[in-house]
């Protein structure tokens, strides 16, 4: 097929159209229809895509299903683009459809608050996105009925796993780059629906702006200030939204109740993975005391932050508590001590939070006018790495959450106890 018979196939065979509030018109083929209608992608529509930070911008009730139309959809503009501007590489259309499926298919391994839980010993959904693609199910059955190439799409998804041809190097620098579809659409669609402007990317000037060198994607150098934007609009996101006070509250409140669950072995790992939303606090409904955070958070009933500070990793209590197990320790003794003059106080009402590590991909490579690519981080006036190191040094905060009735003097001297146990 040469690269005007793809086009051609991506316009004329693309033409079940499904409403987007944000993208307007995402237009599916027959095959690409059908993935979207099996059970196993429907369940996406039950999985809000913020999780709980809809307690904080009640509008943010979007879905997985919805954003992972989206990712779809902007690969497939993406595509389009490279297509219609070179000559001078070739994509099959085997490729081209094991992309776009990807495209869609990457949140399928997604189970409530699953971003929220990278640090519990649970299955990344990476791994469990290509488990559901081929296992024995109604998702499994379409892709072999429509002819798609299972190898190549699991490829495509595993960020980990090395291309297995030049092709598919290409759609994994597409699908996980700076300026990748994901983030593209995720920035855009939280912004949308969260009602800040913050998040809010050009996509059709960027996706123009795209082109291939060496066999990866790479941004012209008269798109940079794109980029730029997108790095501020992620910090700006992150600072508003993702990692709101209440919704690090709540996020906090949910993932110390399924440490305890689990290692309590309440419940397994594996009950986890095929949930939705509705599911989920059914499983709290049927442990009401183990699950009582998880439904306090439901019902947006949360503790209250009683210690915040910004995270330094030369601080004894930051550094001691950046591991999960430590952090369970210190939360412990801080309980000891305060429940001493707060007998109210349960265990599970005492919760350390500190955000992981994040990070600001800043290593696109840039094609300037005479030919030559050059890394953005090295070229980059305003948005050095020591810049973007502010950035994520600003963005984490250790807190100490907890009920309304304990005195933030209380909560600091239990901390000074903690350190010295």
């Amino acid at each position: 097929m040469t690269n005007n018979n793809l086009l051609e196939y991506l316009e004329i065979d693309f033409n079940i159209v499904i409403r987007d509030p944000l993208w307007q018109d995402i237009k599916l083929s027959k095959a690409i229809h059908n993935i979207y209608m099996s059970q196993e992608f429907q369940k996406l529509s039950r999985i809000k895509q913020l999780g709980p930070t809809n307690l904080v911008y009640p509008g943010a009730m979007h879905t997985r299903l919805c954003h992972s139309l989206g990712v779809y959809h902007l690969a497939r503009k993406i595509i389009i683009s490279l297509l219609s501007k070179s000559t001078t590489f070739k994509l099959s259309k085997d490729g081209v459809d094991s992309f776009l499926a990807a495209a869609l298919l990457h949140d399928i391994g997604h189970f409530p608050y699953t971003h929220s839980l990278k640090e519990l010993p649970l299955t990344d959904h990476e791994i469990l996105a290509t488990q559901i693609i081929k296992g024995d199910n109604e998702l499994n059955r379409v892709l072999i009925d429509e002819n798609f190439n299972l190898n190549k799409i699991c490829n495509i998804l595993d960020f980990e796993s090395a291309p297995i041809d030049k092709e598919i190097k290409l759609y994994k620098s597409l699908l996980s780059g700076a300026l990748d579809p994901d983030k593209l659409d995720y920035l855009n669609r939280d912004a949308f629906f969260s009602g800040v402007s913050y998040g809010i990317q050009d996509c059709s000037f960027i996706i123009s702006h795209l082109t291939i060198n060496n066999g990866v994607s790479t941004l012209k150098e008269s798109a940079k200030l794109s980029l730029e934007h997108l790095i501020f609009s992620k910090y700006q996101m992150y600072k508003t939204v993702y990692w709101h006070e209440r919704t690090r509250c709540a996020t906090a409140m949910i993932k110390k109740t399924l440490l305890y669950n689990l290692d309590k072995q309440i419940i397994k790992g594996d009950q986890l993975y095929n949930l939705d939303d509705y599911s989920f606090n059914q499983l709290a409904e049927k442990h009401p005391t183990s699950f009582m955070n998880v439904l306090l958070v439901r019902d947006n009933k949360l503790l209250k932050t009683k210690y915040e500070k910004t995270f330094d990793c030369e601080n004894e209590f930051d550094i001691y508590c950046a591991d999960l197990n430590n952090r369970f320790k210190a939360e412990n003794n801080i309980f000891n001590t305060l429940v001493k003059k707060y007998p109210q106080l349960r265990a599970d009402q005492l919760i350390v939070d500190i955000p992981e590590p994040i990070s600001f991909e800043i290593d696109i490579p840039i094609l300037f006018k005479d030919g030559s690519v050059k890394s953005f981080k090295e070229t980059d006036d305003i948005f050095s790495e020591s810049v973007v190191k502010g950035f994520e040094k600003s963005l984490r905060k250790t807190r100490v959450f907890t009920i309304d009735a304990i005195k933030e003097d209380d909560v600091c001297e239990a901390i000074k106890l903690c350190l010295r146990k």
